[in-house]
């Protein structure tokens, strides 16, 4: 099996990334995006640095997986935290480590900037398999529980 390689995502990874949260909104909470929106929101955030950043896993040149690191300012630490959202393996690819490898580089990244002081992420109540990974790298849902507000139609 060939190596993964890591990287920032660039304009050219749209179509790639956008198909990966198409499939990944169906598959994990049953939702059909719009496109042009999904097409929309992905090109801001490489767009515009301040939202986020795309961090993509490669092997044999191939996209088999990416996310998006989102920022959270926490006045109580004088630092910030990153979400790790939009998680997405292609299912050939799925229990081989790359989301762990995905995983490591961005906790790679956080560790070496003093800004940072933790990474977060939220799952899907129903999303059994995800929860057993992120316990197996160290992560833990003992702290928090996310509530949400969602604006109709969006």
């Amino acid at each position: 099996m060939q190596p993964l390689h890591f990287r920032d995502a660039t304009l050219a990874d749209v179509p790639v990334i956008t198909d990966y949260q198409l499939s990944m909104a169906l598959e994990t909470e049953g939702l059909q995006l719009h496109r042009p929106t999904t097409v929309k929101g992905v090109e801001a955030v490489l767009a515009n640095r301040s939202l986020g950043r795309y961090v993509i896993a490669e092997r044999g040149g191939k996209v088999v997986g990416s996310l998006l690191v989102t920022l959270e300012w926490s006045d109580w630490r004088n630092g910030e935290y990153w979400w790790i959202q939009s998680v997405f393996v292609v299912p050939e690819a799925r229990g081989c480590g790359v989301f762990k490898g995905l995983y490591a580089h961005v906790k790679g990244m956080a560790e070496a900037d003093p800004a940072v002081r933790g990474l977060r992420l939220y799952v899907d109540r129903r999303n059994a398999a995800a929860q057993q990974v992120y316990t197996r790298l160290g992560m833990n849902g003992d702290h928090y529980q996310v509530f949400e507000w969602m604006k109709p139609g969006v």
